[in-house]
């Protein structure tokens, strides 16, 4: 609606700080893409300152089962290993990914930056909500037991997890007095990863299963796909969506259509440039509305719908757009998102091979409106998982 009003290109006030905000893909992706190294900068925000220092046969609410697993498919990239659901470290673990993934999802954050002085003295909610996120510093506590424990046993020569291979690279780099591999920048990359990676896959799944339920027949040709071309003994690879465009197709409608991160992180110009033949000051703030982007209907056929086509050429071949930026683009891009690409397709193929995805009975509509916040999440609901 606004980029009707004054174009692709407007400023925003977020409190006293001039925010620019890019709509739509050329936009973006003159920024982002073609302007890559100019906005390789985050800022400081106030907020990241601040924070950093059910029973079988009935419905359920299938996102702690889907965090939990997703959490423990992170864990073995990053530590080696998966954990016990009874696991006292797990419960850390999946208390601090659930913490952020929750509170991400809301508007507080975005007001605090605009905001802080504000917010700390009149938000009693706010406060509250920062207390969840003391669940972080147990994450934090976890992650560097297990780098004590990955000490113990490194072998340089034969790294077997992304630990052991950061280790190895602090150890090569230790003469070096520039260099940034660091304990403290892997604690947080580990950290940053856990809540990209858990994040965005978990919701994207979540949406999945609701967009499958809402259209049974496009989950019924994702079975059919997988029946034909994979088979219900052997497991499912990331490198079968070579051979399951159908399957890749939808998934990637999920992450166009559901759109979770609307408006990308902010980022900061590195030095004064140029976008669309506009002048960008050195410091300014942007925002590219990734939203504007996936729905832009220069790009996409019918924008407002959910239809994998969109992915597909005339011979039922996968499509590459180059509009398709759900992970943001540029030297910025979204750490979490091979891990999110790679587990999504393995568990949404691995689900719908085993079960179908169904309404709890008595339950006639779906509701597609997501919850409005820093990420698009979808409104809590029940499904019926039914094995194949």
């Amino acid at each position: 609606m606004m980029a009707r009003r004054h174009g692709n290109m407007y400023t925003l006030w977020l409190g006293q700080t001039p925010v620019i905000v890019l709509n739509g893909f050329q936009a973006v992706k003159d920024a982002l893409i073609s302007h890559s190294e100019d906005f390789v900068d985050r800022p400081i925000t106030p907020f990241f300152r601040d924070v950093t220092g059910g029973p079988q046969g009935r419905p359920m609410d299938p996102s702690v089962s889907i965090l939990s697993s997703i959490n423990n498919v992170i864990a073995a990239v990053l530590f080696g290993h998966c954990f016990s659901s009874e696991d006292d470290s797990f419960q850390q673990l999946f208390k601090g990914s659930q913490a952020m993934a929750e509170f991400q999802g809301t508007i507080w954050p975005r007001l605090y930056d605009a905001f802080p002085s504000l917010m700390k003295h009149l938000s009693p909610v706010f406060m509250r909500s920062l207390l969840a996120l003391t669940h972080l510093q147990d994450l934090r506590r976890l992650i560097k037991d297990e780098i004590r424990s990955h000490q113990n046993s490194w072998v340089p020569e034969k790294p077997q997890d992304f630990i052991d291979s950061y280790l190895s690279q602090m150890w090569k780099t230790k003469d070096n007095p520039t260099s940034t591999f660091k304990e403290t920048n892997m604690i947080q990359v580990i950290t940053d990863l856990f809540i990209a990676g858990s994040d965005t896959t978990t919701i994207s799944l979540l949406w999945s299963i609701l967009y499958m339920m809402a259209h049974p027949e496009i989950q019924e040709r994702v079975q059919e796909e997988l029946d034909i071309l994979i088979g219900s003994s052997r497991e499912i690879r990331y490198e079968d969506r070579m051979i399951l465009p159908y399957t890749n197709a939808v998934l990637h409608e999920v992450l166009r259509y559901s759109s979770i991160s609307a408006i990308g992180v902010i980022r900061k110009c590195a030095k004064d440039t140029t976008v669309q033949g506009f002048p960008v000051s050195k410091g300014t703030l942007i925002y590219p509305n990734l939203f504007s982007v996936l729905y832009d209907p220069d790009h996409w056929e019918t924008p407002q719908e959910f239809n994998p086509s969109h992915f597909l050429d005339k011979d039922g071949n996968f499509l590459n757009k180059e509009a398709f930026l759900p992970f943001s683009a540029g030297h910025r891009v979204c750490l979490g998102e091979q891990l999110a690409k790679t587990s999504l397709f393995i568990m949404f193929s691995s689900l719908l091979r085993a079960f179908t995805f169904r309404l709890p009975e008595g339950v006639k509509e779906i509701n597609k409106k997501p919850i409005v916040g820093f990420i698009l999440q979808p409104q809590p609901y029940k499904m019926c998982a039914v094995p194949r």
